[in-house]
């Protein structure tokens, strides 16, 4: 398989050309199957994307987004990739949008995978459109190095759904789609 390098002049530049391309994938969706679907990735760098995406003109209310991964930690935590997406990426044209969050407030992390893959199991096969960032460590999702589900995680052949991630330098336990749902 062939790639593309595409260059852009600065952040802004990149993140308002990839919430363009975005939009018109979820638009073709909408129009193909009525609704689209949407995972993100958090951390620091996709702010922009997100802002840009938010103003984005599309049928945002047939659209679906969730998280790649997330931290067991509470929606209203500093560190919550749900905050980010609702600070950064659900307000204005995209507020109208359904988000579907991966935290989920239970007892353990392995009670909220459990609930997360039964909220989530009604799209998203396939997501329509998957934003995957990149760790300093090299991990994407909580595909952590030596984390404790790793093999899980990555196994082509494994279930889909969500499913806990604990491994050095991660921080808090995670919560994660598995390769076979992204």
């Amino acid at each position: 398989m062939a790639g593309n390098l595409h260059e852009f002049p600065d952040p802004e530049t990149l993140a308002h050309e990839l919430a363009i391309d975005v939009a018109t994938q979820l638009t073709v969706a909408i129009a193909v199957r009525g609704s689209a679907s949407i995972a993100v990735s958090g951390g620091s760098t996709p702010k922009r994307f997100f802002e840009a995406l938010s103003e984005q003109d599309i049928n945002w209310a047939k659209v679906t987004i969730t998280l790649v991964d997330e931290r067991f930690v509470s929606a209203d935590d500093e560190r919550s990739n749900h905050r980010l997406v609702a600070t950064h990426l659900l307000k204005g044209n995209a507020e109208a949008a359904t988000f579907v969050p991966l935290y989920q407030p239970a007892t353990t992390a392995e009670e909220a995978a459990k609930i997360a893959t039964e909220k989530t199991s009604g799209f998203g096969n396939p997501f329509d459109v998957v934003i995957l960032g990149m760790g300093g460590d090299g991990h994407t999702a909580s595909f952590f190095p030596k984390g404790n589900n790793l093999a899980r995680a990555i196994d082509p052949e494994g279930p889909r759904g969500v499913l806990t991630m604990q491994a050095e330098g991660a921080g808090e336990e995670r919560l994660t789609f598995s390769y076979t749902s992204l």
